[in-house]
């Protein structure tokens, strides 16, 4: 290969390898979580069990019949939460962002009309 053609190659940095490792490791944990939580082994990433999923901004599979997708990011910057959501599929499940900032915390983001309908079925629950 001539020297032209190696300087045309998109070079990949080592801190975009580590965060897409990173990334992928946030989305094996919270597969791992979601199983124990619920007691259900077929949780899975979605890049292991369904690519039609992955393809289409949803990151965990098993979570469809709880009625939720999950798209995990791991960002030390602010993703934008309003575009993940409208790339997600719109289906009858809540479409969810799970979002974990290294060595600040977590959080989970979804539509406002989603959460009032959440929280209709959880004050429903308690009456």
């Amino acid at each position: 290969m001539t020297q032209q053609k190696k300087s045309l190659r998109k070079k990949t940095s080592s801190k975009t390898i580590n965060a897409r490792r990173a990334g992928h490791q946030y989305e094996r944990d919270l597969a791992k979580e979601l199983r124990e939580l619920l007691g259900d082994e077929d949780i899975s990433t979605s890049r292991y069990s369904s690519r039609k999923l992955d393809d289409a901004k949803v990151d965990i599979f098993g979570t469809q019949k709880y009625g939720f997708h999950i798209q995990a990011k791991r960002y030390k910057n602010n993703p934008n939460l309003f575009e993940i959501l409208n790339e997600m599929p719109t289906d009858d499940c809540i479409n969810t962002v799970f979002w974990k900032k290294p060595h600040v915390g977590e959080i989970v983001s979804m539509n406002k009309q989603d959460f009032y309908e959440l929280l209709i079925i959880l004050i429903n629950e308690r009456k």
